[in-house]
C-alpha cells in the first residue's frame, strides 16, 4: 500500500553538521538548500533542517517501558531487517545512543525494536521496527 509522504521542518544549530549527520551518517540525499535551510530525502519523506540554533535540541522526557524517551522526536518505522542493519551501522560508527537498540514491550501488544539518538544539534530521532505490522497500533 502506498502511504502519503510527510514533510517535517526542524531546527538545527549548524547546516554543515546537519549535512554530516543526515547526509553522511544516515545516507539521506540532499535536495534543495539555501544559506538558511537544507532539504533531505528521509526514506522518501521530505525533512528540512532550518538554521535556528536557539530552538534546536530536546529538553523533556517521558517514561516509556523503563526508558526516558525524549518528548520531542521524530523518526521512521522500518522493516526489521533494515532496522537491524541501521543499528549495526550506527553502532559501528561509534554513535552515542540516548536509548540503545533493544526490544520494547517484549511479549506484549506493540512489541517493537527501537533506538534513540541525537543529531549534532541535539534533536532526538527514533528508529523502530515491528516484526508484525499489525502491532503498530495494537493496544
Amino acid at each position: 500500500m502506498d502511504l502519503p509522504r510527510f514533510h517535517l521542518a526542524f531546527p538545527v544549530r549548524n547546516l554543515t553538521e546537519a549535512r554530516a549527520f543526515y547526509g553522511d551518517l544516515l545516507g539521506c540525499p540532499e535536495g534543495r538548500s539555501s544559506d538558511e535551510w537544507v532539504d533531505f530525502n528521509f526514506h522518501g519523506h521530505q525533512i528540512v533542517a532550518h538554521l535556528s540554533p536557539d530552538e534546536a535540541g530536546h529538553r523533556a522526557t517521558n517514561a516509556v517501558d523503563g526508558d526516558d524517551v525524549p518528548v520531542r522526536h521524530f523518526g521512521l518505522l522500518m522493516q526489521l531487517a533494515e532496522w537491524e542493519a541501521l543499528a549495526q551501522r550506527l553502532t559501528a560508527a561509534g554513535t552515542r545512543f540516548v536509548i540503545e537498540p533493544h526490544i520494547r514491550f517484549k511479549g506484549e501488544p506493540g512489541e517493537q525494536a527501537t533506538m534513540f539518538l541525537l543529531d549534532l544539534s541535539g534533536n532526538a530521532l527514533e528508529f523502530k521496527a515491528f516484526a508484525d505490522d499489525a502491532m503498530v497500533f495494537a493496544k
